[in-house]
């Protein structure tokens, strides 16, 4: 039907919109103090950039991914994630040729199909936030700590961090062989997904939504127990650097990320009592991404957050939004000869910075003015062919009811002296 969205989607009202611009907000100041520069990348990609870089075996390529032809051929897919796609952009710009390390953060949509449910859409909106150039297991307390930071900021509360490591290219073929040795064992259990995943890359089996293999996994062997000496120094190093922040945190050997490019350090963020997906963020290190799309070997750390499920998180916890800005004033007409006047001083008044607005539906003034309640303007200016005459307009506080003539050639000024008193 013409009326009705896709499923999976949701339309941002006003009302609504006012949140996500809040939040947008909160970030974009986050970022800045960190030292992150945005960075803005396609929508839509080369369906071989996600396959090489999430993995050909993750739930995202096979399941999830909108992948079609275009006119040329070519196979293109609309973003599931947006780490692959600012590699590639690191790569294809040339980034790596300039100070190091690289930090960026985007906002923005990003589509996979999946069950709709609370906080979980097929187009959804994602925080990311992206470091290459730097193995210092400082950066990653860091950015675990940026993450922590922002939720903090918007007035979170009892979040659980966790946080494992899941290894390196030297110590993974261990755990591959033990993983293998043990659910080869219980083969029968695992859905058709995760028997094709058994030879290609058990690890991927420790992360499927299928009930059936989550219960066959139960007692697997875990990455921390087959760390290399490197992975294991690395990760007691993050675990030490967010002890020194004050970073609460739990290591969770079971914690296996959706995506083939996660080394290392692997995190994150769970709110409980939003659904049953209640993981509103998280992160990891990816050392072989880079090297994997082509490039050099740069190591790259980074984290992607919901913001849907922060906003949803942010509505069940009680936090309190701050008031949207409503109009500084509303312009009222009492005649046909003001409602001419009117266009041009509404005009002048937005150039003097102010947000005004004015009735376009020809109603009387007793309507405008009810109208304007219903906007919860504090001012109305009320322009008549008398005021005309005397190069005046009637200025209402409609807090207290009072009105005074002002000069039309101070009227903008007079606007504003009110509203800083307003907010003082």
């Amino acid at each position: 039907m013409l009326t009705t969205r896709p499923r999976g989607t949701s339309d941002i009202l006003p009302g609504e919109v006012e949140k996500w611009q809040y939040l947008e907000q909160v970030i974009r100041r986050l970022c800045r103090e960190y030292g992150y520069s945005e960075i803005r990348t396609p929508i839509f990609e080369h369906t071989e950039l996600f396959e090489r870089g999430v993995g050909e075996t993750t739930d995202i390529v096979q399941k999830e991914m909108y992948t079609f032809r275009d006119r040329g051929g070519r196979s293109i897919t609309l973003r599931p994630e947006g780490t692959a796609a600012v590699v590639r952009a690191y790569l294809e710009n040339k980034l790596y040729a300039g100070p190091q390390p690289v930090k960026l953060y985007y906002t923005g949509p990003m589509f996979r199909y999946d069950r709709p449910q609370a906080g979980r859409y097929r187009q959804f909106h994602q925080l990311g936030v992206e470091v290459l150039g730097s193995h210092d297991p400082a950066l990653d307390a860091e950015v675990v700590a940026m993450a922590m930071d922002l939720y903090a900021r918007l007035g979170l509360k009892d979040l659980e961090l966790h946080i494992n490591s899941v290894g390196c290219p030297r110590c993974r073929p261990v755990l591959r062989e033990k993983l293998q040795d043990f659910f080869r064992a219980r083969l029968d259990r695992l859905c058709p997904h995760c028997r094709d995943r058994l030879e290609r890359n058990p690890l991927r089996i420790l992360d499927c939504k299928e009930e059936r293999c989550r219960e066959a996994g139960r007692g697997a062997p875990t990455s921390l127990d087959h760390l290399c000496p490197g992975c294991g120094d690395h990760f007691q190093a993050v675990l030490k650097h967010l002890d020194n922040l004050g970073v609460a945190y739990t290591v969770d050997c079971s914690l296996v990320r959706g995506l083939d490019y996660y080394t290392h350090t692997a995190f994150e963020i769970i709110a409980r009592g939003i659904g049953a997906q209640n993981s509103i963020g998280g992160g990891g290190r990816y050392n072989g991404l880079v090297e994997e799309c082509g490039g050099p070997d740069v190591p790259g750390i980074g984290f992607a957050l919901g913001l849907e499920r922060i906003l949803l998180t942010m509505e069940q916890q009680g936090v309190v939004f701050p008031r949207p800005p409503k109009l500084d004033v509303f312009l009222a007409t009492a005649d046909e000869a003001a409602r001419d006047r009117a266009l041009v001083l509404v005009q002048k008044l937005r150039r003097e910075g102010l947000a005004a607005d004015r009735d376009y539906l020809g109603r009387s003034l007793k309507a405008q003015m009810k109208y304007a309640g219903k906007l919860e303007v504090g001012l109305v200016a009320i322009l008549g062919s008398d005021e005309l005459a005397h190069g005046v307009v009637s200025l209402r506080d409609m807090a207290t009811g009072n009105q005074e003539e002002v000069p039309l050639d101070r009227l903008a000024e007079e606007i504003k002296q009110r509203c800083s008193e307003v907010k003082l």
